[in-house]
């Protein structure tokens, strides 16, 4: 089992910046694909970034490409999320996910564990 904990959410203004982190306990030693995922009020969950372990393979959504940017920190359980540029659109409850493996999937019946969610408004 793996637990995993949100931390950073908050308001912004357009164009501003945030960082959303996640930290892991449980069975850390395993090799875990996480993801970021957002889903804001009455849309579907969608991915935002995904990485490996060794952070050779990313992911980005097109929607976010060039303004987020996904950094882990293995010798932390740490994975995060850094916002730049943010848009009144990027406002979501944002979720960590850990996937057990090596493969990046997008879709989120692909992970096993989440995390609570974090709440990231930009509002003006």
């Amino acid at each position: 089992q793996v637990q995993l904990a949100e931390s950073g959410g908050g308001l912004v203004q357009p164009g501003g910046s945030l960082r959303v982190s996640c930290t892991t306990s449980g069975r850390t030693n395993s090799n875990y694909v996480m993801g970021w995922f957002r889903q804001a009020p009455g849309k579907e969950r969608e991915v935002v970034a995904a990485s490996n372990l060794s952070g050779t393979n990313t992911y980005y959504a097109d929607s976010v490409k060039g303004r987020f940017t996904i950094s882990r920190d293995n010798a932390k359980n740490t994975v995060s999320l850094h916002m730049n540029s943010l848009k009144l659109e990027d406002t979501a409850v944002y979720y960590c996910a850990a996937r057990s493996g090596f493969r990046v999937e997008t879709e989120s019946s692909e992970y096993d564990y989440w995390g609570q969610g974090t709440q990231v408004t930009v509002s003006s």
